[in-house]
C-alpha cells in the first residue's frame, strides 16, 4: 500500500518535495520509484532508488534538478524537485518493485502503485 503527498500548484522555478509512504511487509528491502503521467501523454519513468539508497536512476529530462531518496526507518521515498518548469505538469506516481535490488526504470517491473498526486507547474 503506497500513499503518495506534497503535490500541489507552483509557478516555475519553485520547488516541491513529494513523500511516498509504504505499509505492508517487505517494504525495506524494494526498489522505490517514481513515474507520471500528463494529460494525453503515456506515463514517464522520473526516478528510482534501491533498498539501499546507493543506487539511483534519473530520467533524462531530470537533468540534475531532481532528487530521489528513502527514510527506511519511516517507510517513506522522497523526490524533491527544484526548478519546476510547466512541462513537469503532470500526476505523479510511487511505485514499489519488491524483486529487484538495483535502480529499476521499467514501468513494467513495479508490483504496487500508488494512487497518485498532481502537480501542476503555471508559467
Amino acid at each position: 500500500h503506497l500513499v503518495e503527498s506534497g503535490g500541489g500548484l507552483v509557478q516555475a522555478g519553485d520547488s516541491l518535495r513529494l513523500s511516498c509512504v509504504a505499509s505492508g511487509p517487505g517494504w525495506i528491502h524494494a526498489t522505490m520509484g517514481w513515474f507520471r503521467q500528463a494529460p494525453g501523454k503515456e506515463r514517464e519513468f522520473v526516478a528510482a532508488i534501491n533498498w539501499s539508497g546507493v543506487g539511483t536512476d534519473y530520467g533524462d529530462f531530470v537533468k540534475g534538478r531532481f532528487t530521489i531518496s528513502r527514510d527506511n526507518a519511516k517507510s517513506t521515498t522522497y523526490l524533491q524537485m527544484n526548478s519546476l518548469k510547466p512541462e513537469d505538469t503532470a500526476v505523479y506516481y510511487c511505485a514499489a518493485d519488491v524483486h529487484s535490488t538495483i535502480a529499476v526504470v521499467a514501468a513494467a517491473e513495479y508490483d504496487y502503485w500508488g494512487q497518485g498526486t498532481q502537480v501542476t507547474v503555471s508559467s
